[in-house]
């Protein structure tokens, strides 16, 4: 049976962005490969970097350090990861794409009524960069990175604030995403959660049991409008 989507109408629709809107992993642990290589160190293979993003540029420098047997923490770990973000920047959207059929569900959402957003662990400016690289910066009303909310998603204060930049109500949105981060933050705000299949996720549905699960974005309209059934707005 054909879902309605016209439920969607004036929900927001939050989006994680690496693994999840757009394959950023190829720039991403490319820029650590060539940090670590100015550090005489092999850096991990793009399977294995991949599932270093969502926690921010610190988190994946010392993870990949770690792995070649590097300690790092304190300012050392402060100087690599500011050297990683020059790096990165560098190469931001090079070989970086939109996952496919993402455009067009994004349209779908947005005819519909539907507000998006981006809420992401990564720094504002380099998200608003690879957005803007892909042509997608206009498709949505907030782009919140870690370090325009009060805390980091998991926390629940990071998908509340991008929910209220883009003038959205918390009772109506659902947040999409690839990490345990994205299942934890939605739960923690009470909203449903989206979780993608094809991002870089260390952990399975059955670890996170997110509210609903989809293998590509043709399914995220139809999804998104069957968890919004019964969630009138202010409820």
């Amino acid at each position: 049976m054909a879902i309605d989507l016209t439920v969607l109408k004036g929900a927001t629709i939050a989006l994680d962005l690496d693994g999840t809107l757009v394959d950023t992993a190829p720039d991403a642990v490319g820029a650590l490969a060539t940090l670590m290589a100015e550090e005489g160190l092999v850096g991990p293979p793009l399977a294995v970097g991949r599932l270093m993003i969502g926690h921010g540029a610190r988190v994946m420098v010392e993870r990949g350090f770690a792995m070649a047997g590097v300690v790092l923490a304190g300012e050392p770990l402060t100087a690599m990861t500011e050297r990683f973000g020059a790096l990165y920047f560098g190469r931001i959207a090079h070989e970086s794409v939109a996952y496919p059929g993402c455009l067009d569900a994004l349209d779908q959402l947005t005819d519909a009524g539907a507000i998006l957003a981006v809420c992401t662990n990564k720094r504002t400016v380099w998200a608003r960069a690879i957005l803007d690289a892909l042509g997608m910066t206009g498709r949505f009303a907030a782009i919140i990175g870690a370090d325009l909310a009060p805390a980091a998603k998991p926390d629940a204060r990071h998908l509340i604030h991008t929910v209220e930049s883009a003038g959205g109500d918390l009772t109506r949105a659902i947040l999409v995403g690839d990490s345990e981060n994205d299942v934890y933050v939605a739960r923690a705000a009470g909203t449903p959660s989206v979780f993608v299949t094809f991002g870089y996720c260390e952990f399975t549905v059955a670890d996170l049991k997110p509210d609903a699960v989809i293998d590509s974005y043709a399914e995220l309209p139809a999804v998104c409008a069957r968890l919004l059934q019964g969630r009138p707005l202010g409820a």
